[in-house]
């Protein structure tokens, strides 16, 4: 059901002295994300400038947004990131249940419910 369908986007700005070590990182954490169950999307988007990042991560529900987060990518890659970038925002679309919704509110995440939509 697209209700149990969890999204959440994170924005990054880098500087041109963080950009290859952040591409790096960016990479290791989407071939580390690929193979988790449940994760249907993990998709980067940068911006005409070059300088801002939008990573767009899709699961099929909150058990599956819950083990990415208690996995290897968000706990041993995150900071690694996070330590080369600025993040500028963090949004969950759909219930990310109580575990990660209490972690991802310590970093200053907005949270949006679902409310009416079709998906395929």
């Amino acid at each position: 059901m697209v209700e149990q369908v969890v999204r959440l986007t994170v924005s990054f700005s880098v500087t041109d002295a963080q950009m290859s070590a952040f591409k790096s990182i960016a990479s290791e954490m989407t071939e580390g994300t690929g193979p988790e169950p449940g994760t249907t999307g993990y998709e980067w988007f940068v911006s005409a400038d070059g300088m801002q990042f939008r990573l767009v991560e899709t699961y099929v529900d909150a058990a599956a947004v819950e083990a990415h987060f208690m996995g290897s990518v968000v706990q041993q890659m995150v900071p690694k990131l996070a330590a080369v970038c600025a993040v500028d925002g963090f949004e969950f679309y759909g219930d990310p249940g109580p575990k990660v919704s209490a972690m991802a509110a310590g970093f200053g995440a907005q949270f949006y419910k679902y409310w009416m939509g079709i998906g395929r």
